[in-house]
């Protein structure tokens, strides 16, 4: 980029244009009339219209101050406003459509209606409340935010209340509650804001359109100070903020906007592509440049990027850019299958650690997921390995109001209730005594039960509620716990309720500590408009991506898109991920995303069957190997879990993850000695106690199990065993090594080999 010093006037034209490539060049060379600009991932794109208002002001066709360039988040406007400075254009005013829209009413209100300026409110949940309370309904603050995001949604697509029944079933939208009540509040919302003179944002918008339209006088001030227009991210327009654009535009057509119809991923607040697909026929002879140059990531990932696109349907996908790339080769995309998410995220974990020990900051790797409630997961592994993180967008995971609430309201006011009144069952959700607290659950089941019969009685049901939102998010949370429940009742059958609150308000202390630099945690749409080294895209499973609410052929496409977003966040590295069941040992029901398909080598959507026959997942194209077969280090997975593992006592192959664990059959008898487990057990206590964690930081019960029963003799051996890994290995192997032979049970090199 040119450099130059602020405010020094603009920059000479030779330097612009000597900055471009051809298609850049083409879009900061086309000044008048309408001007597409269709820009892949990572093609420049703020470049291309930044310089494109620059080179108009060194040449004299632009003033400044005539000039408006919109976009949509104050972090976007703040990055056009500081390039403009740089190249000499920083009398421009760069704007979101709201902060434009917001200086224009109030500059004409006094004019155009007389009297004070209505108040803006900063968020409609206030209101939203006193509607509900004003018709007598009952509505949790989940449920008032998504009420709210309803009316932001109506409003944003020129919806009235009469209305918005009919409007939501046309759009396929899942309502948090019944359609018509949701008309009614947002009726009584509006009859709220008029009574105390506030207005919302999308007011801003509608008021200011109004001015426009009923009084061309000050239109036509408006369209004389503002002769120019560029949109950024043109895909996210919504109705209401495409006939704003209109008002300032009236009959003219210098208007240029920039989007990419594959990274739309806001439909459900109401952004409409079509504006973006449709520029061509509303405009006479406009100017259509692709951007395809792709200098954020490398071939590798560009590649992947442009695969995952070629099975895209619907409009958007006929309007696709194919990226070329225009960096240095990297390494392959590489796949993982895991048997649980708990092993996902662990295996993740250890993944990052080994980047930053290559020389990678914590601040350039990124792992992102679907929804917030996933974060869990991740918080926890990278706790546990010692790597701190940040949380982008939404609160850490134990700090989630529902999560804290259910935590230290709601267990531990029942363990609390338990322990002063032993003899009394908890009540279920029906209000039958009693329930989990049968002998012939399954281990681990008393535990969950009792927190979900908890759970049920402050709403909470074991079926998701439709639709996204605040109310699913909760929701998320909330199931979060109950799969913990189920996790900790399978690894301490005889633990209670209190144990289990103390074992969370544990882990929520431990992921407390201030972080200055660490891994961003995030999900895919939190992380539009961002890049890392190395993306993490985990959880990649039916259900969740795509995800089990996106139902029509145009919500599926949406998700593929959401996906295209967070592949192309990648620079360097990309890995992808999932789990074949949520918890250790349960179900392996879950199979990979169906959007992989093809992304893998060849490896189909379920490949669990052939999965002990050696199939290979990894970067490369996925093959037989036969035994002792080396293969090249590109092409190994982060995790392969598709080599066999038999049972240490009768031989059988082992599929149930619970099993794998240990190493042998649930059936087969265990040679556990008690005494070195208790001596496990006792070391394990001890190192907990000395580094201030959970006793599960350091190994779970279940590893100590298998660690007691296979009885390893080398290092080699005991990173074989599920739940050790190489660090760990590094860091405790010797102390346990010393254990097993202080014990006199060593059965040398027979677990190794």
């Amino acid at each position: 980029m040119p450099q130059t010093q602020s405010g020094s006037g603009p920059v000479p034209v030779a330097e612009l244009l000597g900055a471009l490539d051809p298609e850049q060049r083409a879009v900061v060379e086309a000044l008048h009339g309408p001007v597409c600009v269709l820009a892949g991932a990572g093609t420049g794109k703020t470049r291309a219209i930044t310089y494109r208002i620059a080179y108009g002001v060194a040449t004299g066709e632009y003033i400044p101050s005539q000039v408006l360039a919109v976009t949509f988040t104050q972090r976007a406007a703040g990055e056009m406003r500081g390039r403009l400075r740089q190249l000499g254009a920083g009398g421009v005013q760069a704007r979101t459509f709201h902060a434009a829209a917001l200086r224009q009413l109030q500059y004409f209100w006094p004019k155009a209606v007389g009297g004070p300026n209505p108040q803006l409110i900063d968020s409609k949940i206030p209101l939203v409340s006193e509607a509900v309370r004003r018709l007598r309904l009952n509505a949790e603050r989940a449920e008032l935010r998504d009420l709210a995001g309803e009316i932001e949604w109506a409003k944003s697509t020129q919806v009235v209340a009469d209305d918005y029944a009919a409007a939501a079933a046309k759009a396929l939208r899942t309502p948090p509650r019944d359609a018509a009540e949701v008309a009614k509040v947002y009726a009584e919302y509006e009859s709220a804001k008029r009574d105390r003179n506030a207005i919302d944002f999308e007011d801003v918008l509608l008021l200011t359109i109004g001015i426009m339209e009923e009084r061309p006088d000050i239109a036509a001030t408006v369209r004389n100070q503002y002769r120019f227009f560029t949109v950024d991210e043109y895909q996210d327009v919504n109705p209401l903020q495409q006939r704003l654009l209109d008002c300032w535009l009236g009959d003219r057509a210098d208007v240029c906007v920039v989007g990419d119809a594959s990274q739309t991923i806001y439909s459900f607040t109401g952004a409409d592509p079509r504006y973006l697909l449709d520029f061509a026929d509303r405009f006479d002879d406009p100017t259509m440049v692709k951007l395809v140059r792709d200098y954020r990531s490398t071939p590798q990932v560009v590649a992947l990027a442009n695969a995952l696109l070629d099975r895209a349907e619907g409009r958007a996908a006929k309007a696709r850019v194919q990226l070329i790339a225009q960096r240095a080769d990297g390494p392959r995309p590489k796949f993982a299958e895991h048997p649980d998410a708990e092993t996902e995220a662990r295996e993740v974990a250890r993944e990052i650690k080994k980047l930053v020990d290559a020389g990678v900051r914590l601040s350039e790797i990124a792992v992102l997921y679907r929804i917030n409630a996933q974060s869990e997961e991740y918080e926890q592994a990278l706790s546990d390995a010692g790597v701190p993180y940040i949380l982008r967008g939404v609160e850490r995971f134990f700090e989630r109001p529902e999560v804290r609430e259910a935590i230290q309201v709601w267990l531990r006011g029942a363990a609390k209730a338990r322990s002063d009144h032993a003899s009394d069952a908890l009540p279920g959700p029906s209000g039958l005594p009693g329930l989990g607290s049968t002998p012939d659950d399954d281990e681990g089941e008393n535990l969950a039960s009792e927190v979900r019969a908890i759970f049920s009685s402050h709403g909470w049901t074991p079926l998701a509620p439709k639709g996204a939102g605040r109310l699913r998010d909760r929701w998320e949370s909330l199931a979060a716990l109950v799969s913990l429940a189920e996790e900790y009742g399978r690894t301490h059958p005889d633990a209670g309720l209190d144990r289990f609150s103390a074992e969370l308000r544990e882990r929520a202390d431990a992921q407390h500590a201030p972080t200055v630099e660490g891994v961003t945690l995030s999900t895919f749409h939190a992380a539009k408009g961002l890049e890392w080294d190395a993306v993490f895209l985990v959880g990649m499973t039916e259900g969740m991506m795509p995800i089990t609410y996106a139902e029509t052929p145009e919500q599926i496409e949406e998700e593929r898109r959401l996906l295209y977003v967070g592949v192309t966040r990648a620079r360097e590295r990309l890995f992808l991920s999932w789990s074949l069941a949520r918890a250790p040992g349960g179900r392996a029901s879950r199979s990979p995303s169906r959007f992989l398909d093809g992304l893998r080598g060849g490896v189909g959507r379920d490949t669990r069957e052939g999965a002990a026959g050696g199939v290979i997942r990894g970067g490369g194209s996925a093959r037989r190997r036969s035994p002792g077969a080396s293969s090249d280090a590109e092409d190994r997975p982060s995790r392969r879990i598709a080599e066999p593992i038999t049972c240490r006592v009768c031989q059988r192959s082992l599929i149930d993850p619970a099993e794998r664990k240990i190493g042998r059959c649930e059936t087969c008898p265990s040679d556990l000695s008690p005494e070195l487990y208790e001596a496990l057990r006792e070391w394990r206590s001890g190192q907990a106690k000395q580094q201030k964690l959970p006793a599960y930081c350091i190994f779970t019960d279940a590893t100590l199990t298998a660690i007691g029963e296979s009885r390893p003799a080398t290092p080699a051996a005991l990173t074989r065993i599920a739940g050790v890994g190489k660090a760990k290995a590094d860091r405790y192997g010797e102390e346990v090594l010393g254990l097993i032979e202080s014990h006199g049970h060593s059965i040398g090199q027979t677990a190794a080999s």
